[in-house]
């Protein structure tokens, strides 16, 4: 049976609006995600066999886009909207869990934080990461995009970010994709400049994070900082 041959309140979107999203079961939420079934499937029957062929919703939104499109009937185009509708719940989940952590105490609770969101980049991306008087994060902004270890940063940028957020201390953090979590002569060269601009403008530099795949190197730890 094709969803629209379904009563009007059984089919995914209308049920969605009439009952709300609690209501679908997973099956549901993916049809709507699919849009459109195959020849001689509809769409909910396309999408409870990729649930089941992959072995449950969770293990669903861990595919790549490659292996997706391995299932019958799923093209390019529903790979992508899956892997995108995937992406968006991970890094929603994936913010209100990073505010809604108490303080920010050692160099472990940061990497902890922060490997899950760098370790798969596959450029050099700087971030600011801005704490208040308590040591609690207020914002994460992203300052810079480089090529393999290459991404250019400048003290005003990420103080800029830090004044605007009334920060008491910042956490300077970027990812190496080359896997190699030491800090090059660039990166402690950068970090001696924060620090001397944090002490103008009289906020503390609390580390620079390096993340690399797993791995993290701690300036602070290092005694760079």
């Amino acid at each position: 049976m094709k969803v629209k041959e379904l009563p009007i309140d059984d089919r995914p979107r209308e049920k969605l609006r009439l009952r709300g999203v609690q209501s679908l079961t997973d099956t549901e939420l993916v049809a709507i995600l699919l849009r459109t079934g195959t020849k001689g499937k509809s769409v909910i029957q396309v999408a409870q066999d990729l649930i089941q062929k992959v072995g449950g919703l969770n293990n669903l939104t861990s595919q790549t886009s490659e292996s997706i499109q391995k299932q019958l009937g799923i093209g390019k185009d529903k790979a992508a909207t899956l892997i995108a509708a995937f992406e968006i719940s991970r890094r929603v989940d994936t913010q209100k869990k990073l505010f809604s952590i108490k303080k920010i105490t050692s160099p472990s609770d940061i990497a902890e934080i922060f490997i899950p969101l760098l370790r798969d980049k596959v450029k050099e991306e700087f971030y600011v990461v801005c704490l208040n008087s308590a040591n609690k994060i207020t914002k994460m902004e992203l300052i810079s995009v480089g090529n393999l270890n290459s991404s250019v940063v400048h003290p005003r940028e990420v103080f800029k970010v830090a004044i605007e957020n009334n920060s008491a201390n910042i956490i300077l953090l970027h990812n190496h994709p080359s896997g190699n979590s030491e800090p090059s002569n660039e990166d402690i060269t950068l970090t001696r400049k924060m620090v001397e601009a944090g002490k103008i403008m009289d906020i503390q530099v609390f580390d620079h994070i390096i993340i690399a795949g797993n791995k993290f190197a701690s300036l602070v730890e290092k005694r760079i900082i």
